[in-house]
């Protein structure tokens, strides 16, 4: 029967049939030497009888997959990046978009926490204008925002996702009325602690399901030709084929016309200076590709 897989732990799975009934399976092995399976994955089961578990016998194809948060078949994946504490890390908020964007999922941006700094909140907004985000601010205290990005949501498959203690399971409690677990930011380090400890997909009303990913403080994007980490940046587009050299990285080069949209305001300077370093960071590991 097929299932789609909602959690994998320690080389079990959960998978829900067609029916509502939550199956425990095991991969067999060549499709763990093939291609392991991911949460979200549709796959053909063999339900087990009585104490035995199940098996999964095929994955079926794939429309997308992210390598992290290790997922598939994701609508969109929403970032979340909190307007106080921790201090979001923008640079990793823009790798998560290269990453989605390559893996043809949509990306939609969620600012949570903005009743604690709601000037920061628009100064992180203005800085994704044109990035083709679906910016929203969001408060899972006030409920600023919750009944806007639910409607968003609804029917579609979302994976949240960002760095730890950015609200991204109090935001799915406020969303949904779950119960996930939560945790309080750590005053020492301002780091938030990592209550969500593997990747869990969860059917939500509405028809849709919402995926809970563990935090990360670090994330880097997979090694690919850095001339086209520009084409996940839709706010370059109206200039491409403006510029004087072509191809153009829109970095450091003359008669840029990406360059001339950020001295002009279009573009916001600091996205394109995350984005300048990021494709040096890429440039640098393309020629140690094969050391």
């Amino acid at each position: 029967m097929q299932s789609i897989i909602l959690r994998g732990i320690g080389g079990f799975y959960y998978a829900l049939d067609e029916a509502g009934e939550v199956h425990q399976v095991r991969a067999q092995r060549k499709l763990r030497r093939d291609r392991k399976p991911k949460v979200g994955d549709r796959v053909e089961i063999s339900p087990g009888e009585g104490e035995e578990d199940g098996w999964i016998l095929s994955i079926l194809p794939r429309k997308n997959e992210l390598v992290r948060p290790p997922v598939a078949n994701i609508d969109v994946v929403v970032i979340v990046a909190a307007a106080a504490a921790p201090l979001p890390d923008l640079q990793m908020v823009d790798r998560l978009m290269i990453n989605a964007r390559r893996s043809h999922v949509d990306v939609m941006l969620v600012i949570s926490k903005c009743d604690l700094d709601e000037g920061f909140a628009a100064d992180i907004l203005n800085q994704y204008r044109g990035a083709s985000c679906s910016p929203m601010r969001v408060s899972s205290k006030t409920g600023e925002g919750i009944e806007a990005l639910k409607a968003a949501l609804r029917g579609r498959v979302c994976a949240l996702a960002g760095q730890s203690g950015a609200g991204k399971s109090t935001l799915i409690n406020a969303l949904y009325g779950l119960d996930l677990e939560t945790g309080d930011l750590s005053r020492k380090i301002d780091r938030g602690k990592n209550t969500t400890r593997s990747c869990q997909l969860i059917p939500v009303e509405g028809g849709g399901m919402v995926l809970d990913t563990p935090g990360f403080s670090l994330l880097e994007t997979d090694v690919f030709d850095p001339v086209e980490i520009k084409d996940s940046y839709p706010e370059f587009i109206p200039f491409e084929g403006n510029c004087f050299f072509q191809p153009c990285y829109h970095a450091s080069e003359p008669k840029c016309a990406v360059r001339d949209a950020v001295e002009a305001g279009t573009i916001d300077p600091d996205r394109h200076g995350r984005y300048v370093e990021i494709l040096q960071d890429m440039r640098q590991r393309w020629k140690e590709r094969y050391n």
